[in-house]
Parts: structure tokens; sequence; C-alpha cells
């Protein structure tokens, strides 16, 4: 989409400056390793000093088509976020039913989740056959989009077929994330979302995703891989003054936060880049504890 500038009522919004990681220029390979407890890039990244706006005051105004991302309320029956078992039986569904309502999606598909911390959790051991999903991992800290846009077409037929065996065609999708801040507010960490307006076509940057039991080094994690434009990618991105930079104060375990990893319709925002981001602002911060489900929503 072309630049959109600042709503008038988005610049009543508390705004302080902060600092958001971003890949540096000159990153001829670009990948994302993550094993049990551990994640690391083969790019170079530093922090930006970047404005960050606190979206509380003004939560109704935002929109999914607009800004690609909404605040929502929703109390989980989930009682314990960190019980794999209790999680899996009662929150995809719960997740499913409500973005079927507040998008309007004809079918919904949760594709598993992760809890991510800063803390002593996220620290765990070298897990044989690791699976990225229903696991524990440090904060996401650097500007990124989980699926760069033709792999997120590829991963939605794929995914589609594979749970809709011969289903009739769908006009649209959207990959995006369902996610929960289950400890209690303020976060040290909090999420932050960019506004999708502020985000010109062509910004982002493939990072191939290299699921692995145990991070190798550097060398190794640059070595060539065969097939490598086959695999998942996220995109990555590079900073750029006019991005806008969005996160809600205090989130509690009642409230979610939905955006697009990718939308097919390209009359609308299509993606969102997102990090965490330390809040030097936060007074007697807890350590955040959070829940994402990364979920498909097909339109017929």
């Amino acid at each position: 989409m072309t630049y959109v500038e600042l709503d008038t009522i988005e610049s009543t919004a508390p705004v302080f400056d902060t600092q958001i990681t971003y890949l540096e220029p000159n990153n001829p390979i670009n990948r994302r390793y993550v094993s049990a407890g551990a994640e690391a890039n083969t790019g170079t990244y530093a922090p930006y000093t970047t404005q960050i706006r606190d979206g509380r005051s003004i939560a109704d105004h935002f929109s999914l088509d607009k800004h690609g991302f909404v605040l929502g309320h929703h109390v989980s029956q989930v009682k314990n976020f960190l019980d794999n078992d209790e999680v899996g039986a009662v929150y995809p569904d719960e997740v499913a039913a409500m973005i079927k309502e507040m998008t309007g999606a004809d079918l919904v598909f949760p594709q598993g989740w992760m809890v991510r911390t800063p803390g002593e959790l996220a620290k765990q051991k070298k897990i044989e056959g690791y699976q990225h999903q229903g696991g524990i991992q440090p904060q996401a800290g650097e500007a990124h989009c989980d699926f760069a846009p033709d792999v997120a077409e590829v991963v939605a037929q794929k995914y589609y077929e594979q749970v809709c065996p011969g289903g009739k065609p769908y006009k649209r999708f959207i990959s995006a994330s369902f996610w929960r801040c289950f400890s209690d507010g303020p976060q040290d960490w909090p999420l932050a979302v960019c506004d999708g307006r502020s985000v010109t076509k062509g910004e982002g940057i493939k990072n191939t995703l290299v699921v692995v039991d145990e991070i190798p080094s550097m060398e190794e994690m640059k070595a060539p891989i065969p097939g490598e434009e086959n695999m998942l990618a996220a995109h990555i991105y590079q900073f750029n003054p006019e991005h806008r930079w969005w996160y809600f104060s205090n989130m509690n375990r009642d409230e979610f936060l939905y955006f697009k990893f990718y939308d097919s319709d390209n009359g609308v925002t299509q993606q969102v880049p997102h990090t965490a981001f330390f809040d030097n602002h936060a007074q007697n911060p807890n350590v955040r504890m959070s829940i994402e489900m990364r979920t498909m929503a097909y339109f017929y």
C-alpha cells in the first residue's frame, strides 16, 4: 500500500522515544536459527531510537483493514498457559471462534502456539528432534513479520489442501497471530506493532527459518543450504523513520492483539512488522509472559 499519514486522532496518543532493533545494511545471508530456548540470526542488527505511541486511550480506533492490527477482549477458560495439555485442549477452539466472529472468515485454523518470555523459563535444555511450537522461547526482539508474502501464499495453499482436501477454492486468506500477555502489567518487554500503512511495498527482506536441535556456529549457520529458496522465511526490516510503532500499555490476560502476518487482499493493509521492545518508562515492570497462536483464516 502507499504510505498513509498519521490520523488526526492518533496524534493525541501519548508518545515517547524507545529503541527498536532493525537489520543493518549489507547482510547477504539472512537466516534465523531456532532451538529449545534459543534463537540466533546470521544477520547483524542494531537498535535505533524510534518514536512509539501508546494506543490504550484510542484502542477502539484501530482497524484490521487499515492498520493491520486490533486490540480485543476475550476471557479464556485456560487457567494455566504453561500447561500444554490444558492449552491444547481449550485454547485453539477458543481462538478460532474469536477470529471467526471478529473477521467473518468462513474457516479458521490454529497452527500452533508458543509461549515467549525474557525470563528464566525460556532457558531450556537441548531437545532432540525439536519442533518449533508448544514450547517456551525468548522474546523476538527485532522488527520482523513471520511470513514473507510468497511463502505465505504457498503455506496457505498447502495447509488448506491438508485440512480441507477437495474443498472449494477460497478467495482470500489471512495469516495472523493471536497474541495474549498473561503476566500482570506493566511488562518489561511489551509487544510493539507497526501500522502497516507506514510500511512501503518492497521493504521486507527474507529471513529463512531453520529449526535445529542446537544452535550451530556462525560459520555453520552461513554455510550453503540446498533448497533454501523453498524453506519457510519471514520478513525482516531495515530502519525507516517513517514507520509508526504502537503498543498498548498494561495489557492483561483478558486482552489480545490480533495482527497480520499476511493478507492476500492487496486492497487492505497486508503485513504488520512487530517486535518486543524494552519499556524503560514502565515503573516496577513485571517479567513478560505471553502466548502467541498462529492462525490461518479463509474466506470463500
